[in-house]
């Protein structure tokens, strides 16, 4: 069973930053990896998606203020939150799709960002 371990949650000012990190506890075949998050009375929402041969893209509201990045070797996928704002507080998920799959197979538990304005 593979596990996805998150880090670098936490409460931040508005317009400060965070930098998440992802690692999965063995090593997979990756496609693809992505972070997710979850804000209280909404759903889950794609936040940034990176493919093992480095294509990434993001939702709207997130562009241009967070990157993903990955090492896909090492199973391990980040984002850099900037400028973050009150609107981002959600727990954020991370995510990993195998090659063998045609969705994110693997979850991690989710680590909570606060943004206070």
């Amino acid at each position: 069973q593979v596990q996805l371990v998150e880090s670098g949650g936490g409460l931040v000012q508005a317009g400060g930053s965070l930098r998440l990190s992802c690692a999965a506890s063995r090593n997979i075949y990756i496609k693809s990896m992505a972070w997710y998050r979850q804000a209280p009375g909404k759903q889950r929402e794609l936040v940034a998606a990176i493919t093992r041969n480095g294509r990434t893209n993001y939702e709207d509201s997130v562009k241009g203020r967070f990157t993903i990045s990955a090492d896909i070797a090492e199973n391990t996928v980040y984002l850099q939150m900037n400028s973050l704002k009150p609107e981002d507080t959600a727990v954020y998920y991370c995510a990993v799709q195998p090659m063998s799959s045609t969705t994110f197979a693997y979850w991690g538990q989710g680590t909570q960002v606060t943004v206070s304005s």
